[in-house]
């Protein structure tokens, strides 16, 4: 439970940030400037001068970074949609640096009381300076009793409060946003929101990045190209982890790679090929594979650190994906369209039509680029801001994944600046495709599907399991309603009294002038009658009609 005081606080805190670079104009068009206080507004008046300096996206990047770690984490997130952000924003926001001060910790009694044990009997070392500070936690090395080199990352003494104070009012913030700006709420804000909150939960469990660890580690178990670092169990919990220290370098040092014997050129294939098979085949991949969390040893083995957050693709959405590159290297467009439906969770597209030309579009970019000279960040990017005009909106995690094959070819491209991307993908679309068209995998598949309908069947309703015996036997009455047919048939009712109207007043008159007898007042009795008939209908019909 968010503690009131802590909260108001925190506003207050936010508030003087807003007013102190000059927000406070954005938030009088929604009618918002009650938000602020009025002492926290004349206390920055007179800097506003100094502010202006400044361009409107250098002020939101100062203020994100004045505000604190978690709006700086959410900056960062939002660095990646240049589908919702002006280019000049996505510049800013990716200087954000989690750049945090060093908080003095005493290591071992923080180990002792954590993990109720004694730490000497463990360890043979442990350093009190971090290697490494970050906003949700510190890292620190060590080294145990049989020689083996560990780190252990410490979260921050009282962080999670002060991540659950931030994104609540982060939440009420964009649902506020989104009821005063059109565009914001276009944005889909809240459900960025939500989405950033699930991974910041999940960075905050170190229980959490010691499964994904222990996962990852699981479906690489008989690659021998990759290594992921060992993790001590019994000595983590949700808020310590310790692990194997990794004794290598960052992957983008050429210098370093050919020194060792290796080529550049194949571990650029190899970590790419790596990162194709986390989502392709496990549907689960590193979030962040920026050069600073990929390393590489001696031996060639490329080592992937730092797993708070993963991205996950449901076997749905990988087949969705896996659709989706398929029918684009056929050149299917009709059939890429639907494939973005199923995975959109969000699909407004206004015209079909133009939306299948912009898509054949990026085809063609691709045919007239000889494919060493595609950029595959491009052509993500042009996707993107397609899907943004057109109101498509998909999962973070395809967010994510988008970003990471981005980041992964930007560091192919700097160890093989002729990397393609195609080569690499084209042998598992083909495992893929044979794998689709083998029989027993056709038969597994189809039986999969009769199992789901048997159990369906097992689980229907006793209401519709009647109706389907009833169809069998003939004995379904089918009742139907026209709407507004009560309307159409008091129309047509009215309408065909007119006639019979008409045409007694029509014959009334023939009558009348043929001077057939008997006659009432000189006029023919007959068609004094048709007349007297067919005025007592149009009264009736006149009466009707104004109910």
């Amino acid at each position: 439970m968010v503690d009131f005081m802590q909260k108001t606080r925190r506003l207050m805190k936010l508030s003087s940030v807003i007013a102190k670079y000059g927000f406070d104009e954005l938030f009088k068009r929604g009618e918002l400037e009650r938000y602020i206080p009025k002492n926290v507004k004349r206390k920055y008046s007179d800097k506003i001068d100094e502010i202006n300096s400044c361009t409107f996206y250098e002020r939101i990047r100062m203020a994100i970074e004045e505000m604190g770690p978690v709006y700086v984490k959410f900056g960062q997130m939002l660095s990646n949609r240049k589908d919702i952000l002006p280019e000049e924003m996505i510049i800013e926001l990716q200087k954000l640096q989690d750049d945090v001060e060093v908080e003095k910790v005493d290591v071992k009694n923080k180990m002792n009381l954590e993990l109720g044990i004694e730490i000497d009997d463990y360890f043979e070392e442990i350093e009190e300076e971090p290697i490494a500070s970050a906003s949700i936690g510190q890292v620190f090395k060590g080294r145990l009793k049989n020689g083996e080199k560990i780190v252990v990352k410490i979260q921050r003494e009282n962080i999670k409060p002060v991540v659950e104070i931030d994104l609540e009012i982060m939440k009420n913030l964009a649902k506020t946003l989104e009821n005063y700006y059109e565009d914001i709420k276009k944005m889909n804000i809240g459900n960025i929101v939500e989405s950033f909150e699930k991974v910041l939960n999940e960075e905050l469990s170190l229980n959490n990045e010691l499964r994904n660890m222990q996962r990852f580690a699981n479906n690489f178990k008989e690659d021998d190209r990759i290594h992921v670092p060992t993790v001590y169990k019994q000595l983590s919990n949700d808020r310590i982890l310790t692990m194997e220290m990794i004794e290598g370098f960052k992957i983008t040092d050429k210098e370093k790679i050919i020194e060792i014997g290796q080529d550049p050129k194949k571990i650029a294939r190899i970590g790419l090929d790596l990162y194709l098979t986390q989502f392709l085949k496990y549907g689960f991949f590193h979030a962040d594979p920026h050069p600073g969390n990929i390393f590489l040893k001696e031996n060639g083995q490329i080592v992937f650190i730092d797993f708070g957050a993963m991205g996950k693709l449901y076997p749905n959405e990988r087949e969705f994906l896996i659709n989706l590159i398929i029918y684009s290297l056929k050149k299917d467009v009709k059939k890429m369209v639907e494939a973005i439906q199923e995975l959109a969770i969000k699909f407004e597209v206004p015209d079909e039509r133009k939306f299948e030309r912009e898509l054949y579009g990026i085809i063609e970019m691709i045919d007239e680029n000889s494919l060493e000279n595609i950029n595959i960040v491009t052509i993500f990017e042009k996707a993107r801001k397609i899907f943004s005009n057109n109101q498509i909106l998909l999962s973070e995690d395809i967010y994510l994944l988008i970003k990471g094959i981005g980041q992964i070819e930007g560091i192919g491209r700097h160890l093989d600046p002729n990397l393609n991307i195609n080569e690499v993908m084209q042998p598992y679309m083909d495992k893929i495709a044979k794998e689709r068209i083998n029989p027993i995998n056709i038969f597994k598949k189809e039986t999969r599907k009769l199992e789901t309908f048997s159990e369906n069947w097992l689980t229907l309703p006793t209401d519709l399991k009647t109706i389907l015996e009833k169809i069998q036997k003939n004995e379904l009455k089918h009742r139907h309603e026209i709407i507004g047919f009560e309307k159409f048939q008091k129309t047509f009712e009215e309408l065909v009294l007119a006639i019979i109207i008409s045409s007694l007043f029509v014959g009334s008159s023939i009558l009348a002038l043929a001077n057939i007898p008997p006659k009432i007042f000189g006029i023919s009795g007959l068609g004094l009658l048709g007349f007297i008939i067919a005025g007592i209908m149009g009264i009736n019909l006149f009466l009707k009609s104004k109910k």
